[in-house]
């Protein structure tokens, strides 16, 4: 068996850190992805609230003009 030279050592050592390195940034990628579309989500629900409670003044308005006719 060939002796591992410090290079081929410190190679390793880099290619280790490195896989590592990635290995963080995609768990962290993907985390910020789901955050992401929850986030998206909570939006639609609140722009959908926010039209509910604009139709519902547009409808106490016009009764409120038509009462005080």
């Amino acid at each position: 068996m060939a002796k591992k030279s410090r290079l081929t050592t410190a190679a390793v050592q880099i290619g280790s850190a490195v896989g590592k390195v990635d290995g963080t940034a995609h768990r962290t990628a993907d985390k910020a992805v789901k955050a992401a579309h929850v986030a998206r989500q909570e939006l639609m629900e609140l722009s959908k609230q926010v039209d509910a409670l604009t139709q519902q003044l547009k409808k106490s308005t016009k009764r409120l003009k038509a009462a005080l006719k």
